[in-house]
């Protein structure tokens, strides 16, 4: 298996270590069992399945903490600097995919922790056909409260309260397959505080036993208009 995407995390994280003033508040990539992405048939999902500008979702590295899966249809922005919340920084190593336009990132709005349920949605990623005359196209937008944030670019906050970016699931391609795998996640995580607020939602939705199981071997990958009911365009 060639496994280049997870190498040019690591330079890229090494990258950073090796700059002047790099400091413990700068944060290294969380790394989770490696977990194949597989359809509903429990099928390899191949990058060149995923339909531009389609939402995923997917569970990791919990099974009750949704996370996008997007192919944007055209390169990403590669080691792109950001900032969480507490002022920790960190580079998003960019998308994978032959052509770099796949990207993964938690689900979970960074303002106020709204999340993709079964019953309903109020965030998603809007291209150009689904964007509101109020939203900007090819982002993620929150109707919560507005959040907007850029996939191409780490998902850094483009407007809105949203005081850091979506957590970046990091994904590795096998190019002799092209498979998919999550690995592990890069910035900001929240989901002690996701647990902690949705803990009686999520244990009536995931089981209250299962909650915090981390996602090992496999995670379905499922169409966001299939996933859950209703999806708030605002």
């Amino acid at each position: 298996m060639e496994r280049r995407d997870f190498i040019r995390i690591c330079a890229a994280t090494a990258a950073m270590a090796a700059q002047p003033g790099f400091a413990a508040k700068d944060l290294k990539p969380r790394f989770y069992a490696r977990t194949q992405l597989v359809d509903e048939r429990r099928q390899p999902v191949k990058a060149a399945s995923l339909a531009v500008d389609r939402n995923y979702i997917f569970h990791y590295p919990f099974e009750a903490t949704p996370c996008f899966l997007l192919n944007l249809g055209k390169p990403t922005g590669q080691n792109v600097q950001l900032k969480t919340e507490n002022g920790g920084t960190y580079q998003w190593p960019g998308g994978v995919g032959p052509n770099n336009t796949i990207v993964g990132y938690s689900a979970i709005c960074a303002h106020r922790m709204t999340y993709p349920t079964r019953q309903i949605s109020f965030i998603s990623y809007r291209d150009r056909s689904t964007a509101s005359p109020s939203t900007r196209p090819n982002m993620i937008h929150c109707c919560s409260e507005h959040s907007e944030y850029d996939p191409a670019s780490g998902a850094k906050v483009t407007s809105g309260p949203a005081p850091q970016p979506l957590s970046a699931v990091l994904l590795e391609h096998d190019r002799s397959t092209d498979a998919l795998y999550a690995i592990g996640t890069l910035g900001g995580e929240m989901f002690n505080a996701f647990f902690s607020k949705f803990e009686f939602k999520l244990a009536l939705d995931y089981g209250a036993n299962r909650i915090r199981n981390q996602i090992t071997g496999q995670s379905v990958v499922v169409d966001l208009e299939n996933f859950c009911k209703q999806r708030v365009k605002c």
